[in-house]
């Protein structure tokens, strides 16, 4: 789309702005359940502006129009702002307000403040209003601007939910509810309010098609000890679904009751409600007689951790997993050079060929396929205007995943097109050591995700190197490819006092960019385990489950240390052992060449 539209559409949002005397107004790239991913509804900021990432935060006063993202999207948002009449400001700290730093110091006596609370979470609302309070500025928290002039908006989704069976949750509906219950019990809550529609599904063992990359159903619950209140749009459930439901005291009301009901609970009694993940205009609908506690709701919890048959059924899923990505990297390296190869046909060909697999509804989100300099920015997505052909030089990043019934993968790997150089072989093996070393982590239960990190970041650290991004991200069972509240990182990317537990699976990420020449990212899956009992306390350990082949070109043994070098070999032995089976003759002969030991000096 031509630029000046978007300048159009920044003079139209003006013009409003001043007739409701709007003297600054804030549009998160966010929707009324604070998700990662959105549907295309209520992706304002790329209608608005142009910019396509995923993560941002829009500013607009009178003579300034502003978005604020973080360093994985840069180059993108420069390029894809300009001439847009808005401005690029890059975050110095990712996943931080510092728009409302912004305003904190321009907003003056009587101005307006407007943003649309239903897609501000509750912390948000609370920043906003104590760095609002000393400068006199007002708030208005219905300022909806966009509404009347997107006059083609896209339509919200109206698939039908579906139900999980146990054979893939491990527990049932009223078991689950039984368990959450128990904690409300203890914790002297009479309600639970749930906005985060991956927490309902788990919860209810459904499932559905409202977001993309997340079999996600837009909705919202109130849980209290004898009933749920499920608000969905009744045509997107099911007779069988709903008669189900009800069986098991969930009470169908429509989507947009919520508040209403909120707003009538009875006076004296007391609700829970994560303030990160709960809407701003959810909150303000609690009436006002009603106690509010403000923790992670317990289905967050409880989730991180899978029980047996959710690890059971991701065991066979990476088998599933692992024989796509040897099929995949077995065509592109007989393909490169012979045939026109770009970073979106590559990223289709993986697509096509996971999907492909019996219980599998898809990709679990954007592939990223980089090749050489792409592969310097974490969060690339190739399009028509980036989109660079792959040859038989050169370094090559995917990073993709599935959604598969039986669990969510997420896997990354580099390959070398070509004869790699010194200096590339030495900075891969930096990272990937920082990939072995936290996957051979033992520590005492308690133990912090922050409090793991310095093991992934050591050889990288110890040579004057880093990496930008967090190390390790919680997946979700069939549902978010990223979820929390557990992480290996900083406390922005997840929540500092969730322990490292056994049942939680994890990503194992380290990486190493070189920004304009190429990438190196080595992520595996992981999932902790009770390893043993000291007098010293439980012990922990983690699993790599992750089954895919790590490219021997790109790796100097030199740097590793024996049991660096113990593990790899190790790896590739169970790689080779748990899917050659499922390979034609040839493929196995290649994947025994990919898989066989390294010795030192290789």
């Amino acid at each position: 789309m031509a630029a000046n539209a978007y300048v159009k559409r920044l003079a139209a949002v003006r013009a409003l702005m001043r007739k409701k005397k709007l003297d600054a107004l804030i549009i998160p790239s966010s929707d009324p359940h604070l998700g990662e991913y959105v549907p295309d509804h209520w992706r304002v900021i790329r209608w608005l502006t142009g910019f396509t990432g995923s993560a941002g935060n829009v500013v607009i006063t009178r003579n300034f129009a502003g978005l604020w993202t973080d360093s994985r999207y840069f180059i993108q948002a420069e390029e894809q702002l300009a001439g847009s009449g808005f401005e690029l400001v890059r975050l110095k700290v990712p996943h931080t307000p510092e728009h409302i730093d912004w305003l904190k110091e321009r907003a003056r006596r009587g101005w307006k403040v407007g943003v649309d609370s239903r897609l501000i979470s509750v912390v948000i609302l609370k920043l906003l209003v104590s760095s609002l309070k000393a400068s006199g500025a007002r708030l208005d928290l219905r300022a909806d601007l966009i509404t009347p002039l997107w006059k083609e908006r896209p339509e919200l989704p109206v698939d039908n939910a579906f139900e999980l069976d146990k054979s893939f949750t491990g527990l049932t509906r009223l078991e689950k509810l039984e368990r959450v219950r128990e904690v409300m019990r203890g914790m002297k809550v009479d309600y639970q309010l749930l906005a985060s529609t991956d927490d309902i599904m788990w919860l209810l063992n459904l499932r559905g098609n409202d977001v993309k990359y997340c079999p996600l159903l837009l909705s919202y619950a109130v849980v209290s000890h004898n009933q749920v209140i499920f608000f969905a749009d009744e045509e997107k459930i099911p007779h069988a679904v709903k008669a189900s439901l009800d069986r098991d005291g969930v009470v169908l009301l429509p989507y947009d009751a919520v508040s209403s009901v909120l707003s009538h609970l009875e006076e004296g009694s007391v609700i829970l409600l994560s303030p990160p993940a709960t809407p701003a205009a959810l909150f303000r609908s609690v009436s006002r007689g009603v106690n509010i506690i403000e923790d992670l709701s317990i289905p967050t919890r409880m989730k991180a951790v899978k029980n047996d048959t959710e690890l059971k059924n991701l065991e066979k899923v990476m088998v599933d997993d692992g024989v796509v990505l040897t099929r995949f990297f077995h065509w592109l390296e007989k393909a490169v050079g012979r045939e026109e190869i770009t970073e979106l046909s590559a990223a289709a060909k993986i697509d096509e060929m996971r999907s492909a697999q019996a219980g599998c509804t898809g990709p679990s989100f954007s592939t990223i396929a980089a090749y050489n300099e792409h592969a310097a920015l974490p969060h690339y997505v190739p399009d028509r205007k980036t989109d660079a052909r792959l040859q038989k030089k050169g370094i090559f990043l995917l990073d993709s995943g599935g959604q598969y019934f039986g669990g969510t993968t997420d896997i990354t790997r580099t390959v070398a097109l070509g004869k790699p150089d010194t200096q590339m072989r030495r900075e891969f093996t930096l990272a990937l050591k920082g990939t072995i070393d936290l996957a051979m982590a033992r520590f005492p239960r308690g133990t912090k995700g922050y409090q793991l990190d310095i093991l992934a970041r050591k050889p990288l650290w110890d040579n004057y190197m880093n990496y930008g991004h967090g190390t390790g991200h919680g997946v979700g069972s069939f549902l978010n490819v990223h979820e929390g509240p557990q992480t290996i990182g900083s406390g922005a990317t997840g929540d500092m006092k969730t322990s490292i537990e056994p049942g939680i699976v994890i990503s194992d990420e380290p990486a190493f960019y070189r920004t304009g020449k190429y990438g190196f990212r080595t992520e595996n899956l992981l999932v902790c385990r009770a390893e043993k009992e000291s007098e010293f306390g439980i012990f922990l350990s983690f699993e790599t489950v992750t089954l895919c082949y790590i490219d021997n070109e790109l790796i100097d043994t030199s740097l590793l240390d024996d049991s660096e070098l113990k593990w790899l070999n190790g790896y590739h032995e169970r790689v080779y052992e748990l899917l050659h089976r499922h390979l034609e003759p040839e493929m196995q002969s290649w994947l025994r060449i990919k898989t066989m030991p390294l010795s030192r000096g290789y």
